[in-house]
């Protein structure tokens, strides 16, 4: 079932298009990994994803009753958010805010599933942890605990391996594929990690300010724009 159809889309601000021609359609269960150079327009297509941006040309469609509030998002880290003086257990309920409506407090429901994504990433042991004393690849997985915390269709992850150490960056790729196969959740990741992005993912979306590619992995390979990327030595 198509789960996110865009037509001839486009997005921008008040200074004009970011990113245009997007024609692709992402079925449920599909891991999607948006690749280009800085600039190229992938965060800009995270945004409108999430409906902060609206379409300026063409149409995004929704389809399976999603809805922008059922998506879990992972943005970029900054400093002062790797710095932010809360509990892990705190920072990971607060996924749950879009699903406590007008209750004052979250339900014992919103804890349990908390209490279960924690366990789905291993960091049940770190419940009671400042966040801001774990390690890069701990607040990650604390990150996308709270992501999953507001979903069970779609995730959307915008360089979520920035500035890891390889080990780190290692582990939460394949926590990110065991969510996709084995939770059958849909992944989009933003990545600059090109050879990572096709060992991992089942789909490319390639953007240089507009669409250059969207297929499967392993078309995209032998692609010019995958070259630029991987370089002519690399053999699938």
């Amino acid at each position: 079932m198509a789960l996110i159809t865009c037509r001839g889309a486009a997005f921008g601000y008040d200074t004009g298009i970011v990113i245009r021609d997007l024609d692709f359609t992402l079925e449920a269960g599909d891991y999607l990994c948006v690749v280009g150079e800085n600039g190229s327009g992938k965060s800009t297509l995270i945004r409108g994803l999430l409906r902060l941006l609206t379409p300026a040309e063409g149409t995004v469609i929704m389809g399976d009753g999603l809805k922008s509030s059922e998506i879990g998002y992972l943005p970029q880290q900054s400093a002062a958010q790797r710095d932010f003086p809360a509990g892990v257990y705190e920072v990971v309920l607060s996924g749950r805010q879009n699903k406590r409506g007008l209750r004052p407090f979250y339900a014992r429901e919103d804890k349990r599933i908390a209490l279960q994504n924690m366990e789905r990433l291993g960091i049940s042991g770190l419940k009671n942890a400042c966040y801001r004393e774990l390690s890069g690849g701990q607040q990650q997985r604390t990150l996308l605990a709270r992501a999953l915390c507001a979903t069970d269709k779609l995730l959307l992850l915008d360089e979520p391996a920035a500035g890891l150490d390889p080990l780190a960056t290692q582990e939460l790729y394949e926590l990110i594929r065991m969510l996709n196969r084995e939770q059958g959740l849909t992944i989009v990741m933003v990545s600059h990690d090109i050879r990572s992005a096709v060992v991992y993912a089942g789909h490319i979306l390639h953007l240089e300010k507009r669409q250059v590619f969207f297929g499967k992995t392993g078309d995209y390979i032998g692609t010019g724009a995958a070259k630029k990327f991987l370089g002519e030595e690399w053999n699938d």
